[in-house]
């Protein structure tokens, strides 16, 4: 959290102290920073302020080979894992401060469970949205916050919300990586712990923001170090390889404001957050853009879960393979948030769709005669593939005269069904070209 005021620092982190960049601390100086104690506080404090989520057998157990459980995260208010830690860190607020009220930018997850869990403790929040975050500005106003638009960008946004909070003696909030923070996103490691008995492995997203990696880290690895504790992050992004390697946070530009990334692209936003991950996380693996899309998939058709690329990163890593020491164990997903704007679902399912072998397109040259077109839906019906849209070219067709190109997109189960209907068509049409993923 970021702290913005007049006259004093109004909230002072409860870490004792801060790793330089390129320091190294030992496991037992580490764990200072964040106590067990902490956590079990948060723990007891905002039980009643958020949902109890669900750790459920998973139905892609099989498919895996191991006994998947889903911790459903996304099922909270707001439909994320952070209103753990912005409701413990609005509670740890002074009275005086929760009267007068917080700012935030409207610029993540972060923002929608700071406007819900402000309103709940009739904490004032006043929130700021750039031009181009209708959907969540719409968010934050219904869940009670104050709202005001300036800017194009989310930076511009962030930069207004500062100059407010100086300029008025506000608090300004942003995601960081105090130990109040962190303490209460630990309590997701907490609730997997007494949910699922005698576990071998936990699996969380991780990337640039990793608050919720270090603390249920350091809850699990507290409660039982034989816990493997696993974080997940993008392949094009891999911000937190990064920041390990270095020492020190880092950041990667290309990855600012990816609107299919989200939360787990940016900074890794604390040397705090990177210190615990650093000691307590056994392992950090990435997963390439297209095993998220098939993980967003897989949740909707085997958990009914619609969720963003976030909430389907952690399962992408046991769904690609990428964890194959984890076969035949006991393994919690983390599916951390839900917040995916619907434009950006439909393309992301189409997407999905097709690098699944679920949806093909070909095109073929048939004779511009009568019956011919027919002829070729009859074979499409004999195998069972279903025809979503058929166009037919005949102006530039560059083939011989009185021949008609057709351009088909088709519906088929998956791989093995797929590789059966083109051996069809290029036994009845060897020029038959199949459109590449």
């Amino acid at each position: 959290m970021k702290i913005v005021s007049r006259n004093e620092e109004l909230l002072r982190d409860a870490l004792p102290c801060t790793p330089q960049p390129g320091s190294r601390t030992s496991l037992a100086s580490c764990n200072k920073l964040l106590r067990f104690e902490d956590i079990r506080a948060a723990a007891f404090k905002i039980q009643s302020g958020v949902q109890k989520t669900p750790c459920m057998y998973s139905r892609l157990s099989k498919q895996c080979g191991m006994d998947i459980y889903l911790k459903k995260e996304f099922l909270q208010y707001t439909g994320s894992v952070k209103e753990r830690g912005v409701l413990y860190l609005l509670m740890s607020l002074p009275q005086e401060q929760q009267r007068r009220g917080v700012v935030v930018a409207v610029d993540s997850s972060f923002s929608l469970a700071v406007a819900h869990q402000g309103s709940a403790l009739r904490v004032p929040v006043l929130a700021v949205a750039p031009a181009g975050a209708a959907g969540r500005a719409r968010l934050c106003r219904e869940f009670g916050a104050a709202l005001i638009t300036h800017g194009a960008s989310a930076r511009d946004a962030r930069l207004h919300a500062r100059r407010l909070a100086q300029e008025n003696g506000y608090l300004y909030l942003e995601e960081e990586d105090s130990a109040v923070y962190l303490s209460g996103l630990g309590t997701v490691g907490l609730e997997m712990y007494e949910q699922v008995p005698k576990l071998d492995a936990v699996v969380f997203p991780a990337g640039g923001h990793c608050g919720l990696l270090a603390g249920s880290a350091a809850a699990l690895k507290h409660l039982n170090p034989q816990i493997s504790v696993i974080g997940v992050e993008s392949e094009s992004f891999p911000v937190l390889q990064q920041s390990l390697k270095a020492g020190h946070p880092t950041e990667d530009q290309a990855c600012n404001n990816h609107h299919f990334y989200g939360d787990v692209s940016g900074v890794c936003f604390g040397n705090n957050s990177l210190q615990l991950t650093g000691k307590l996380v056994d392992k950090v693996v990435a997963v390439r853009e297209e095993d998220i899309l098939i993980s967003m998939l897989r949740l909707l058709e085997y958990e009914r879960a619609t969720v963003d690329a976030e909430g389907a990163i952690a399962l992408a890593a046991l769904l690609a393979g990428k964890l194959p020491e984890l076969k035949g164990k006991r393994v919690a997903v983390v599916i951390c948030s839900g917040n995916l704007e619907l434009h950006l679902l439909q393309q992301c399912i189409a997407r999905a769709l097709t690098l699944d072998n679920r949806v093909c397109r070909f095109s073929l040259v048939i004779s511009d005669c009568p019956g011919d077109m027919s002829k070729l839906l009859e074979i499409l019906a004999r195998e069972e593939a279903r025809v979503l849209d058929i166009k037919q070219e005949r102006t530039f067709v560059t083939s011989e005269l009185f021949t008609v190109q057709v351009i088909c997109t088709v519906e088929t189960r998956d791989k093995i069904h797929a590789a059966q209907l083109r051996n069809a068509l290029l036994e009845r049409y060897p020029t038959t070209a199949w459109t590449e993923r």
